[in-house]
């Protein structure tokens, strides 16, 4: 079956990150009653790719911050990772404010990496968060960056004359010259837990756009003389959502992505363009897929099965050598008999 191969962490036991997860904004840009996080793509929520990332870490803890629309995301998370601490976000704005909110919840003693992310990078995998955190080491804080061409929007990552980070400056507060740095700031982060909570308390809202930066962290930490590191990602695994046309951008993407995945591993796939699967569908090699075929929840595909054209299979097990074509299936299996079905329910 094809899957997803996890490098082995090279941590100790007793470093196992704590993360923390900033689920708290409103995402009014995507004109929707639906919470930003808990829009979906390729079957999983945006939240629930970023916690299925965050998950293949082995977390000692893992925190989710909410506010917006509270009890639907609380809810979703609990569902979908029950050891899921949920903290909640009080009124004062920014993402300093969200990481300090999310402390408040972890043991007052807590020490080892602390990895932040926000909610909404569905292509974020664990592959790289892995590499982020071996990046740490005995580093204070280890960002995550990436290249754009137009950075407009964004934090710049700011180095110094050696190359170290001093800081990151957001686009309302840039000066001229930092408005030409294309690397910027992914909005993930490696910090050492006791010089986060030493620093958090310290924040202010002394900026353009009257939050608590969670960026300032970076800044403190140069001014005393503590490690600063970086990991560079592709920019497409830490983009974010912010409208619906991002995230019909990012569906293509991450259905291509799985896709490919399953035409290396055997899979005959005849128009990856007009074929929808969401990423806990599996395949056998010597499986094919034809036009037209949208496959969801938990189908799986075996060895000499063809699927399509035009079929959508929900939770459908199509068995070795079956034929199912232009059919609309849920909860179900098939045999080798040519669209034969059988309700696994009864």
């Amino acid at each position: 079956m094809v899957g997803i191969v996890i490098r082995e962490l090279n941590v100790p036991n007793n470093q196992r990150p704590t993360v923390i997860l900033l689920a708290a904004g409103a995402g009014t840009r995507m004109k929707s009653e639906t919470p930003k996080v808990l829009h979906e793509i390729c079957g999983r929520s945006l939240v629930g790719h970023v916690i299925n990332a965050a998950q293949q870490l082995e977390p000692a803890n893992l925190v989710a911050v909410v506010r917006h629309q509270r009890e639907k995301v609380a809810s979703h998370i609990a569902t979908i990772a029950p050891e899921a601490i949920i903290a909640d976000q009080d009124d004062i704005p920014g993402t300093g404010r969200a990481v300090w909110c999310g402390m408040q919840v972890l043991p007052e003693d807590l020490t080892g990496p602390v990895l932040v992310t926000a909610a909404d990078t569905p292509l974020l995998d664990g592959d790289t968060l892995q590499a982020l955190l071996e990046a740490h080491g005995d580093n204070a804080v280890t960002i995550l960056t990436t290249y754009v061409p137009d950075p407009t929007g964004y934090g710049r990552i700011v180095r110094d004359d050696k190359g170290i980070i001093s800081s990151i400056v957001e686009h309302k507060d840039a000066l001229p010259e930092q408005l030409l740095i294309d690397e910027i700031n992914s909005s993930i982060y490696v910090f050492d837990a006791e010089l986060l909570r030493a620093t958090l308390g310290g924040l202010d809202t002394d900026n353009a756009q009257g939050e608590m930066y969670l960026t300032d962290v970076v800044e403190a930490a140069y001014r005393q003389g503590s490690p600063i590191g970086s990991y560079t990602a592709d920019r497409m695994i830490v983009e974010g959502v912010n409208d619906q046309v991002q995230l019909a951008n990012l569906r293509q993407i991450l259905n291509r992505r799985t896709l490919v995945a399953a035409m290396r591993s055997g899979v005959t796939v005849e128009d990856p363009d007009s074929t929808w699967v969401d990423v806990q569908v599996t395949f056998e090699p010597d499986s094919r897929i034809l036009p037209g075929s949208y496959l969801t929840g938990t189908t799986s595909i075996a060895t000499g099965a063809q699927v399509g054209p035009h079929v959508r299979l929900h939770n459908v097990r199509v068995e070795k050598d079956s034929r199912v074509a232009f059919a609309d299936l849920s909860d179900a299996s098939t045999t080798a008999s040519a669209n034969e079905t059988k309700d696994e329910q009864k």
